[in-house]
């Protein structure tokens, strides 16, 4: 299984929303999603964290992102997630 992380932002009466999300590039499913208010590396772990619980992922899994600086953070790459 190969994860792609990806985040966007959607435009709302309130303000933005922020959502992080993780795709199974072989099923094309969503399998971790967060939102928030703001978008931070702990909404990304959030994703990451949900995607992992949803999914119990085999060892072996590759996690492809597009390397921003939010993927890039020392806490995001230390992050554990089992």
């Amino acid at each position: 299984m190969i994860e792609f992380g990806n985040f966007t932002y959607i435009p709302t009466d309130e303000g933005w929303l922020y959502l992080a999300a993780l795709k199974d590039l072989h099923t094309c499913e969503i399998v971790g999603w967060a939102m928030d208010s703001r978008m931070t590396q702990t909404l990304l772990a959030d994703a990451l964290r949900a995607a992992y619980w949803r999914n119990k992922p085999k060892p072996g899994l590759l996690h492809h992102s597009d390397r921003g600086s939010q993927y890039c953070s020392h806490a995001y790459r230390a992050l554990q997630v089992s």
